[in-house]
């Protein structure tokens, strides 16, 4: 059985995980896999904020820093900020991936030019920091949000007939003013929506957390990982203080 880490970039209770497993189905994981969530144990509210930011990069890091001694065959990254992907590929020689730049390649395949929409835009910088880091910025038409406080543990659930009425409206702007033929979901947390923007649009939509998890099972499948050439290991790797320093 390969068994994956999915990391939650902030600290819930089990309900809350719950939810945010909701978007990998039973019969949307192939046999043989095994997707487990957890939660990061303390660290970022929102991740409104560079100072979020930098909790969720540490905090994902520390969750996921042991995932191969503790068995796991991948690490998937629970936010399209990516958070402590780079830092993981280099302590980690199983595949990592994060939504970010899983779906972003994705919508490149798919594509001329891709949107991002997204709840709010204090979310903006996440997205500027993926592009940035590849140098995709030139294949993103725009980033649009709802202007709408996002609720990181009940998502969407009892929002929807507003919530995705605005995602729609937003989305059509987009296509339509900017030159989008491929639409993004800026969160994981936006999964509930996704399939009813897929049969509302005329283009692509993609799901950011069942893209990465899809990629991460076929790199698996493959036997390939991220190049130690481009992420190397530590000379003195510190994983057992790193995963003391929870509080």
């Amino acid at each position: 059985m390969n068994r994956i880490k999915v990391i939650v970039p902030i600290a819930m209770d089990e309900a809350g995980v719950a939810n945010r497993a909701q978007q990998l189905p039973a019969d949307f994981v192939r046999p043989g896999f095994a997707p487990t969530f957890e939660a990061v144990r303390w660290g970022a509210a929102l991740g409104d904020s560079y100072h979020d930011t930098l909790l969720m990069d540490w905090t994902v890091f520390q969750a996921g820093v042991t995932a191969e001694d503790e068995g796991y065959a991948g690490v998937l990254i629970d936010t399209v900020s990516d958070s402590g992907l780079w830092p993981l590929r280099s302590a980690l020689r199983i595949p990592v991936v994060g939504p970010g730049e899983a779906s972003f390649a994705a919508a490149m395949m798919l594509g001329k030019k891709f949107s991002v929409i997204t709840m709010w835009p204090q979310w903006f910088p996440l997205y500027e920091k993926v592009l940035s880091q590849h140098g995709w910025e030139h294949r993103c038409a725009s980033v649009r949000s709802i202007d709408t406080r996002p609720d990181v543990t009940e998502l969407l659930e009892g929002k929807e007939e507003v919530v995705f009425a605005k995602l729609k409206a937003e989305a059509l702007r987009a296509i339509n003013e900017d030159g989008a033929d491929v639409i993004v979901l800026g969160s994981t947390t936006m999964h509930q929506s996704a399939a009813y923007l897929a049969s509302e649009l005329p283009v692509p939509v993609l799901n950011p957390g069942q893209v990465a998890y899809k990629q991460l099972e076929t790199l698996i499948e493959l036997g390939l990982t991220h190049s130690k050439k481009a992420f190397p290991a530590p000379e003195v790797p510190k994983h057992a203080d790193i995963r003391k320093g929870w509080y």
